[in-house]
């Protein structure tokens, strides 16, 4: 049914006729389309921005230079700023638009209240502005996808909770007594987001713009990526599903294929996914329990994610002639098929033999992306071109825009998944690759890097062909409005939902039931997610032995950890992991392999998710403090060929001690065993540790005040591993 035409008054199961014969009274009411028009421009154009953004970290791999040269544009800080950008400004308006639009018409019903879709959307906003400022100004957690300090995760949550509120208050005032498989997937999505938020947001602050997480080490791992795996199932999955299964029927004028393969799909992906998170950290320090359950469901998860791609292009059976014409119905098909490559890939990364190769190389990025950019970039540009001539009563500026936007999109996917893999298979290829004497063929990182250079320009190439595709859009779309008018409220009329209610025999199937109670279907959601979470959470935080300590493991000095606090700041975390994995490769090239014991104090982990740089898990010793101080000063001149930008600024910059004290007494609430005299003595210990690393660089030629950054992020540097060094240098 076209969405301009006012829908039939028909008697229905979903509205029977009252006993006395008399048909359901009609209703008029009219549909908000200022809250859809203001999510969509906001999608458009922090789409654009967040792509941008994209591209300028993808040049900074082959170009340092692109890092401008200044301490709020280095790879390191706007890396989170570009995830940030393109998941909750650009995904997540687009999620709000969809979701706007699409709820009123499957209620028939106007939002429960104008006003809070005022504060949700303006609420929204100022969040994604935080974050643009807070980022580059090394304010972060440096958790993956929840890098955002604690005054803004409050925000977060507030703003959050005003969506639920005016989605179920419009599901409850609704017309349809029938609840769509969409509504399914947004209160799944609404439900579990809250959970992993709340759960993954557990800090405790130390200021305004600090804090540390509750979590350490191998528990703040495992929560992590509990929060970061199912961040991609809730916020860039379930709710687009939801999207697909109510545009998609639209847009080919056919209904969904399969009504029971939805429920099968829904109940058993938002069961499985949950478990999943676990894979993330295969061969790491996480208990192997918990590994071999995220291995297992991950494999699951192929059945349910391919049931939902299949209902999705099966609904086009019959309609495959208007694919051929129709060039938005080209976007979902190619965005649904990059959901299905993408959800096939993710099981066979799960796989230990695989990973044992994939992980910390370009190949997950690689995967990342065609989820990315195919499924949640296409399903959005498809629905902003079917939404905005609607809402405007007027044709798209150009059709031709439009099809040059899809080839262009769809090489820019490919020119940029392809060099990916390549440069992952390569990388997980030499870093594994011995000669026939037994030693690493390859035991320079850099080796690695400079021949993965053409690899990154190609990828850098593909996002701009992409970037290119969103920039057509806008202008196609700006211009389509400007032609138009908005309907900003568009009128509807339906029967009055009835309350006393006859079941009819159609009405035989248990999950109708389900269908019509928003709460239980709450209620249930909320079980099913956490069933897994619980079962992997609980016994980690609970059980000793998940976490063996070591006594020759110690907190950090005053000055290490203000050190520590640098190396968050700027993001080091984006490119180096401190995670030695069991492998001989590993072994040989960075030391002995962690162990679980070693993180007791680690509040955030940063064991990595990419390495651009090698492990820095065993560096502590292994250069002179003149070393670090030269490779900060200027990367090339301790290894050439490096694509790591200079930190010129640590050099100059004081460093912040006025809350030492504070960063001390927050981490002995949270579990580490300091003292009050270290906590009192804080500042003075501090100054003796940074005067003698300063009387180090002496030595060496290098006069540096001992005041100065630099000096504290070596002293962290050099700290890392030589707790398990002395230890067994005791026991020989």
């Amino acid at each position: 049914m076209n969405v301009s035409q006012k829908p039939p008054v028909t008697i229905s199961p979903e509205h029977p006729r009252p006993g006395n014969g008399a048909a359901p009274a009609v209703e008029r009411f009219e549909y908000d389309n200022r809250i859809v028009r203001d999510f969509a421009v906001a999608t458009i154009i922090w789409g654009v921005v967040g792509m941008l953004v994209g591209v300028l970290i993808a040049s900074q791999l082959f170009a340092p230079a692109a890092n401008l040269g200044n301490q709020y544009t280095t790879f390191g800080r706007i890396r989170p700023l570009h995830t940030n950008a393109v998941i909750f400004a650009f995904v997540g308006n687009a999620i709000f638009m969809g979701v706007y639009y699409s709820l009123q018409r499957l209620c028939k019903a106007r939002m429960f209240s104008d006003l809070l879709s005022k504060i949700h959307f303006w609420g929204w906003q100022a969040i994604i502005v935080a974050a643009a400022i807070t980022l580059p100004l090394g304010l972060t957690t440096s958790h993956e996808y929840a890098e955002l300090e604690w005054p803004i995760d409050i925000a977060i949550t507030l703003i959050w909770v005003v969506f639920g509120i005016n989605m179920f208050g419009t599901i409850i005032k609704r017309r349809e007594r029938h609840l769509y498989v969409a509504i399914w997937f947004y209160i799944a999505t609404f439900v579990t987001v809250a959970v992993l938020h709340i759960v993954n947001s557990y800090q405790m602050p130390v200021s305004l713009f600090k804090s540390y997480y509750v979590y350490a080490g191998v528990q703040d791992a495992l929560v992590q990526w509990w929060y970061g795996h199912n961040a991609v199932a809730f916020f860039l999955t379930t709710p687009f599903l939801g999207l697909m299964y109510y545009f998609l029927p639209k847009m080919a004028n056919r209904p969904v294929y399969s009504y029971k393969l939805s429920i099968l799909h829904f109940w058993a992906l938002i069961f499985i996914y949950i478990w999943a998170g676990p894979h993330h950290l295969l061969y790491s320090s996480l208990p192997d329990w918990a590994q071999s359950l995220g291995v297992v469901f991950s494999i699951m998860l192929i059945a349910p994610s391919w049931g939902g791609m299949i209902n999705g292009l099966l609904t086009l059976r019959g309609a495959w002639d208007k694919v051929r014409e129709d060039t938005i119905l080209k976007f979902m098909v190619v965005g649904i098929t990059a959901y299905g490559m993408a959800t096939f890939e993710g099981p066979m990364l799960s796989l230990k033999n695989v990973n044992a190769i994939a992980h910390f190389t370009d190949w997950i990025v690689a995967h990342v992306h065609v989820g990315a950019l195919g499924w949640n970039g296409f399903l959005t540009f498809a629905i902003l071109y079917w939404l905005i001539p609607r809402m405007y009563k007027t044709p798209l500026y150009s059709k031709k825009l439009l099809s040059i936007h899809f080839w262009i999109g769809t090489l820019g996917i490919l020119f940029y998944a392809v060099p990916m893999y390549i440069s992952g298979f390569t990388q997980g290829m030499m870093w594994k690759e011995f000669t026939p004497e037994g030693t690493l063929r390859y035991p320079n990182f850099l080796e690695t890097t400079i021949q993965l250079l053409p690899m990154h320009q190609m990828r850098a190439v593909g996002g701009t062909f992409y970037l290119l595709g969103a920039i057509l859009m806008a202008y196609n779309l700006f211009k389509t409005m400007a032609a138009g008018q908005l309907v900003v409220n568009e009128a509807a009329e339906a029967p009055a939902l009835e309350q006393a209610y006859v079941p009819t025999g159609s009405d035989t199937y248990w999950h109708r039931w389900l269908e019509r109670k928003p709460i239980p279907l709450l209620i249930g959601s909320l079980v099913v997610i956490l069933i897994g979470s619980m079962v992997e959470l609980i016994p980690t935080f609970m059980v000793e032995s998940n976490v063996p300590t070591i006594s020759a493991v110690q907190p950090y000095s005053a000055l290490e950890v203000q050190g520590r606090d640098l190396y968050i700041r700027e993001g080091c975390v984006n490119c180096h992991s401190q995670m030695v994995r069991p492998f001989r490769s590993e072994t040989e090239r960075y030391g002995e392999y962690s162990k679980a014991g070693e993180f007791v104090y680690d509040h955030p982990f940063l064991w990595g998710s990419k390495r651009t740089g090698p492990d820095l898990h065993r560096e502590g010793g292994k250069y002179p403090d003149s070393w670090h101080y030269h490779h900060m000063r200027d990367p090339t001149s301790m290894s050439p060929g490096s694509i790591m930008p200079a930190y010129p600024w640590l050099l100059d910059q004081k460093l912040d001690i006025s809350n030492t004290s504070d960063k001390l007494r927050t981490l002995e609430q949270v579990g580490v065993p300091y003292d009050d005299a270290t906590i009192s003595y804080a500042n003075e210990d501090l100054q003796k540790q940074a005067q003698q690393v300063s009387d180090r660089l002496a030595k060496d030629g290098i006069k540096v005040d001992a005041d100065r950054e630099i000096i504290a992020l070596i002293a962290y540097l050099q700290r890392l591993g030589t707790d398990i060094r002395k230890m067994e240098n005791a026991t020989k």
